[in-house]
């Protein structure tokens, strides 16, 4: 039987909303004696009990309105967060490749080259290892003339060229990716649909967050649904998007 890559174990998560939160001495004053000065602090649960198994090699697809919690489980996946009850495992010395939010491990004043040494050592590669990867991320992304310029001065676009770039050419053995296809041009789009594609056939793990259904039938096999932070299907791709564009409706 393959292994398990990721098991989501009963995960919840919760932030708290601050409302009313100011620094004004005056406001803090008139809230002592006023109810509607004070601060007051809601608790939103992104995600609730959800319980996920992902074999090696599987392509899953994550669906759901926004504030599903689709993001919250890549970005719990991939220890950027940690869970406020249950567990996520990861196997052990499996390596993570993210494109999970625009700007994640990137510097807007450091320039296209000094950031790709700084995404890839967050993902634990040494220099020596970088500068091998280097030659292949540079043609990957197609934006040889502008690494030497900062990336604040990048579109976003080009921001995600690069990322995507550094992600995929880490040769990850998860990929954990999130609307990938919502930003970019036609022709990067079908590079990215490209690589994809490669992964699978290499048996690599991918995690899939999209609204296009078109994306989701053509990169995953299974499809799991979040509804207000719960996992309400863990299926087939025709029937998880056909119960996603009921609840959307």
């Amino acid at each position: 039987m393959t292994s398990v890559v990721i098991n989501a174990e009963a995960v919840s998560k919760c932030f708290y909303l601050r409302h009313n939160r100011t620094n004004d001495l005056k406001v803090r004053f008139l809230a002592v004696f006023h109810q509607r000065h004070r601060e007051v602090v809601e608790e939103f649960w992104a995600l609730r009990e959800v319980s996920l198994t992902v074999r090696r090699g599987e392509a899953v697809g994550i669906v759901g309105a926004n504030g599903s919690g689709k993001s919250t489980l890549l970005r719990l996946i991939a220890g950027l967060y940690l869970p406020t009850s249950g567990r996520v495992l990861v196997a052990a010395r499996a390596r993570i490749g993210a494109m999970i939010e625009l700007g994640v491990g990137f510097h807007p004043e450091l320039t296209g080259e000094e950031n790709v040494y700084l995404n890839a050592s967050v993902y634990g590669l040494n220099r020596p290892q970088i500068d091998a990867l280097y030659p292949r991320i540079l043609d990957y992304s197609g934006l040889a003339h502008f690494m030497d310029t900062p990336l604040k001065s990048y579109s976003t676009g080009m921001q995600l060229r690069l990322g995507f770039a550094v992600a995929a050419s880490l040769d990850p053995d998860i990929l954990l990716l999130d609307e990938i296809f919502a930003v970019g041009d036609a022709a990067f789009q079908r590079r990215c649909a490209d690589t994809l594609a490669e992964f699978r056939e290499r048996g690599k793990t991918i995690l899939f967050v999209s609204h296009a259904a078109a994306a989701v039938q053509a990169v995953c096999d299974r499809v799991c649904v979040l509804d207000h932070g719960r996992l309400c299907f863990d299926g087939p791709v025709e029937s998880g998007l056909a119960l996603y564009d009921r609840l959307i409706r």
